[in-house]
């Protein structure tokens, strides 16, 4: 008999959010589980191996409604279409030696690795240079399947981990503008806002981080208790997740004043269907637009 698991671990193994599978299961019909004698949940190894496919499409950029109901034939052959379309680029031997630890599983070293390269390189471009192409290499990997979820997480915790500790070492920053830094709901991915974070914090700009996934009314009481000049949206390369509607309405319950800027799916996202949000595709984009925030507020 094939095993069956618990929605709790089909959240483990694939990411996926138990009201998130409960929203699929009525809106799309899968993943249909079978209910054990405590009339819980429970999934068979098809459908779990299923929804990891799904979610690595998800993470490519696809939306649910395109690709939930597909059998897995199907949806494999979308992974393969998506892989033809990224070849991978020829990685240099500092993130080669991280990558072979990452799948080795070699955590320690990972640690240190990525530690001297911090100290060798600073702040700046360890992000650009190290942490930039393993984001990319991970995310590939984890659309081709060549790495699992607690590996793609073990070394997430390890860079949020150097970079949390980086950004605490630095000197408090008091130059404006205020920086709001969270994520909307159904964005969990902090290391994003924290990349996002340091580049604000180089430059010398005040920066408040909510965490991931605040409300937008949340958002907007913090930014009048806090006096808040800039927000900062983190986003994933998948636009789903932070639907239109959603930017729509934080910016229209933003004040005025207060700027609304949106980083990682910049390069997705119609500027022209966001009027009042800055879109910055790179993190490169920062240290430009907080110099022409400041050249703009002494003006006025």
């Amino acid at each position: 008999m094939p095993s069956e698991v618990s929605i709790s671990q089909v959240e483990r193994e694939t990411g996926l959010s138990k009201d998130t599978l409960r929203v699929w299961e009525r809106r799309y019909g899968f993943p249909s589980p079978a209910r054990n004698e405590k009339d819980e949940r429970v999934y068979s190894d098809e459908q779990v191996q299923r929804l990891r496919v799904i979610r690595r499409l998800l993470d490519s950029g696809l939306r649910p409604g395109k690709i939930v109901g597909l059998p897995l034939g199907e949806l494999t052959s979308v992974v393969a279409k998506i892989r033809s379309e990224r070849p991978e680029a020829e990685p240099q031997d500092s993130t080669q030696r991280a990558m072979e630890f990452i799948t080795a599983h070699r955590a320690e070293e990972l640690r240190d690795h990525l530690v001297r390269l911090l100290m060798q390189l600073g702040l700046r471009q360890f992000i650009l240079q190290i942490v930039v192409p393993l984001n990319t290499w991970v995310g590939n990997a984890w659309l081709r399947g060549s790495i699992q979820i607690f590996e793609e997480h073990l070394y997430t915790n390890q860079v949020q981990a150097l970079l949390q500790h980086a950004l605490g070492a630095m000197p408090a920053p008091s130059r404006p503008p205020r920086i709001l830094l969270t994520t909307l709901p159904g964005e969990e991915h902090q290391l994003g806002m924290l990349m996002a974070h340091a580049f604000f914090a180089m430059e010398g700009a005040q920066c408040l981080s909510l965490g991931t996934q605040t409300p937008v009314a949340d958002i907007q009481s913090a930014v009048r208790a806090h006096s808040i000049d800039v927000v900062g949206l983190s986003c994933t390369a998948n636009p789903s997740r932070v639907p239109h509607a959603q930017l729509s309405l934080l910016r229209e319950k933003l004040p005025r004043q207060v700027e609304l800027w949106v980083g990682g799916t910049a390069a997705l996202l119609d500027p022209g269907l966001m009027p009042g949000i800055k879109c910055m595709a790179s993190l490169t984009d920062i240290p430009t637009a907080l110099a022409q925030w400041r050249v703009r507020v002494r003006e006025t």
